[in-house]
């Protein structure tokens, strides 16, 4: 099926369909040049499968449609349109294609209510389908049409005074009905000028329609008895009735409703959740009650692996639906000193408030500039979580922010004196401590009472709440152990999953060796549970290497490095050490990445004598040549060595005078490849930003260069 033009509106940053001004019927060609043809438009064929159309009144540009077999992307540049195929979408992508399909009339509501509607929706970032009016000039139902009820997950059906007396409304009704397959796909009636009754029992207007359906369609009786039936099922469903309301704020009820129905911006939280309810209302309570039309922030905190980020996202996704705009920033401390962290952090706020619309941000003191005007004029919920200082914060949204009333900020932290009066009179510019008081809110995060720590435990070991008296001994034993953490309750249920008893004692006597508060050595149980050293060996490279790395990107370099991945990457999921996120990145809670790292460091005081380096541990090996056939993977970004070295130095300068490596903070590193001669079963490397000399063939023929 041939598909749409796409204008890129430089000026106003936006994408636009663009249909020239030709019928439909005049295009049934599938040959680009054809379809253009008589129009002013010169086709020239460019390398690469492009093209370059020279238009020469491109001013009364109106709907144009451009035919061709891929999605054709057209980039509008002075006087000239580059027509740039995209990738076919396969089967898959195209048959989930809209969240939303309005069904309407058009000559009464497509200029008015139903665009302001449709672009109410699309603000919020719903991906909606609306007909245009060339389609529905037709006489049936055309197959985009057809495609686009059959793909969609929720359908709003606009009823207004004349709705009934059109045959393509009443078609297309028939057909959403017919292709609702589940309770997913829901419907949701808008009565605009009508009363719901009205449309139910075909009264006044829909009955003078349906007498001369009657008289047109006599024989076709049973088309027509579909079509009351279908406007009497749907009017029973109940929905919206606008009546003498405002149009503006019932278009805003009928967004909320329809994303709190998608729900396709809720986060992921674990599907069995133990010990969180009451915090949880304490803390919907104080963002919907306690003053509600002020600002606010808190701090959720606790213990590492407490369950501070789980909580937080259960309650960011029970509350966005009462908030105009929302974001939630993961990771902050570790993200915000990555190279350009906090770019990125800026950015995706930016995003998530303009509903996924990217803006460009230059640099850090820009993205606070941006947050602050978009903030001002909507309320906001913010979640950061993961922020060891306040510093962070300011460095992302900068001090005096000038927050809507009513907006709340919610943090995670390890630290529960994070919110001190001067960093929070540094943020919101407040005078008093009465101020500071009245914005602040503290939930501390406790350790789970054994009961839940034991339904929690035997949930992820047995999959329900109830275990065989053989195991209760060691099973208490284990919990009591675990201190009610969470994290470590979760990966130890999962990694005794389905072992045997002599496992189980095992596991509990080498527990009893370990002090509880080593929480890294409690959550390496598991880690040594694996049976071979295939997964152990691959959770160490992924734990030093592949953090916030496309899963299939990892795939492809480890199977280059003699592992099965992909069933390797099954067996940590299933043991709780390893995640694989909504946007297919390998993620890992930091105490389990920090355990993983720390068995690395623990195999030798030598570095040279380790089997996996990074960071600075590995420039130094290079640096020093002290490498060994120890070593396996090695790492080093050197945009992120001189940055790091940078704001040590800023931070104490005197330590310049005295450095060891003070070439490092040059912009350039040059690296003897005689480094690497006695790695000789080196398999992984991975260098940014250095420069090497020397003969190559000292490493590349061992190693997989990532």
């Amino acid at each position: 099926m041939l598909s749409p033009g796409i204008v890129f509106d430089k000026d106003k940053d936006r994408m636009i369909e663009v249909f020239h001004n030709l019928e439909k019927e005049d295009l049934k060609s599938r040959d680009t040049q054809g379809a253009l043809r008589g129009f002013r438009i010169n086709m020239q064929a460019l390398p690469g499968g492009r093209w370059l159309c020279s238009a020469f009144d491109l001013q009364d540009l109106q709907p144009f449609h451009l035919f061709h077999g891929n999605i054709a992307r057209i980039l509008l540049k002075t006087s000239a349109l580059i027509v740039v195929p995209m990738i076919k979408e396969s089967s898959s992508t195209s048959r989930c294609s809209y969240d939303v399909f309005l069904s309407f009339r058009g000559a009464d509501t497509r200029k008015n209510f139903t665009d302001h509607l449709y672009t109410a929706l699309v603000q919020a970032g719903v991906h909606s389908f609306r007909d245009n009016e060339k389609i529905e000039r037709g006489k049936n139902i055309h197959d985009e049409i057809k495609n686009a009820i059959l793909h969609s997950k929720f359908f709003i059906i606009v009823f207004s005074k004349e709705f009934a007396s059109s045959t393509w409304c009443l078609d297309e009704l028939v057909k959403i009905l017919e292709h609702r397959r589940s309770p997913q796909h829901t419907i949701l009636p808008i009565f605009y000028d009508v009363d719901p009754n009205q449309v139910k029992n075909q009264t006044r207007s829909y009955a003078e329609a349906f007498f001369k359906h009657e008289e047109n369609f006599k024989s076709e009786k049973d088309m027509v008895q579909k079509w009351r039936a279908a406007l009497k099922q749907v009017a029973e469903m109940g929905g919206m009735v606008l009546q003498d309301r405002h149009e503006s704020q019932f278009i805003q009820d009928i967004v909320k409703q329809v994303q709190k129905k998608l729900d396709h911006t809720t986060l992921y939280v674990p599907s069995y959740l133990v010990g969180i309810d009451s915090l949880v209302r304490h803390i919907n309570w104080w963002l919907e009650k306690d003053e509600s039309n002020k600002v606010g922030i808190a701090t959720i905190c606790g213990l590492g692996g407490i369950g501070k980020t789980t909580i937080a996202k259960v309650v960011y996704n029970q509350n966005i639906q009462n908030f105009e705009a929302y974001s939630f920033l993961a990771n902050v401390r570790e993200t915000s000193e990555e190279y350009n962290g906090l770019v990125r952090l800026q950015r995706q706020l930016i995003s998530n408030i303009f509903k996924g619309k990217a803006q460009k941000i230059y640099n850090a003191d820009d993205g606070i500039n941006k947050i602050k005007v978009i903030v001002c004029c909507r309320r906001v919920l913010l979640v950061l979580d993961d922020v060891d200082d306040m510093e962070k914060i300011n460095k992302i949204i900068g001090t005096q922010i000038p927050f809507h009333l009513g907006s709340k900020i919610i943090i995670t932290s390890r630290n529960k004196n994070l919110l001190t009066f001067p960093s929070i009179s540094q943020l919101f510019g407040l005078e008093s401590l009465s101020s500071y008081r009245d914005s602040c809110k503290v939930f501390e995060v406790r350790e789970l009472t054994f009961n839940k720590s034991l339904q929690l435990f035997n949930w992820y070991a047995f999959s329900h709440n109830s275990i065989t008296e053989s195991f209760m001994e060691y099973a208490k034993s284990i919990v009591k152990h675990c201190g009610g953490l969470p994290l470590a309750l979760r990966v130890l249920g999962s990694s005794l999953s389905e072992k045997s008893i002599s496992v189980w004692k095992s596991a509990l006597e080498k527990l009893e060796a370990i002090p509880d508060s080593k929480i890294q050595k409690i959550l390496r149980v598991s880690y040594d549970s694996f049976q071979d050293d295939h997964d152990k060996n691959l959770f160490l490279d992924i734990a030093c290497f592949f953090i916030g790395k496309d899963k299939d990107y990892a795939i492809t370099i480890l199977d280059g490095c003699d592992y099965y991945t992909t069933i390797g990457i099954v067996n940590l999921v299933g043991r709780s050490l390893l995640i694989v996120d909504e946007k297919n990145k390998l993620m890992m809670h930091q105490l389990v990445q920090d355990m993983g790292r720390e068995i690395i460091r623990q195999e030798s005081p030598d570095l040279g004598k380790r089997s996996r380096l990074w960071h600075k541990d590995a420039f130094d090996v290079i640096r020093e040549k002290i490498g060994s056939k120890t070593i396996k993977c090695l790492s080093i970004d050197l945009q992120e060595l001189l940055e790091h070295k940078s704001k040590r130095t800023i931070a104490r300068p005197h330590l310049a005078m005295h450095s060891k490596n003070r070439f490092v903070m040059s912009n350039e590193v040059d690296i003897e490849t005689e480094a690497f001669a006695k790695m000789r079963r080196l398999k992984l490397l991975q260098l940014d930003y250095l420069k090497l000399n020397g003969d190559f063939k000292l490493f590349l023929t061992c190693a997989t260069v990532a």
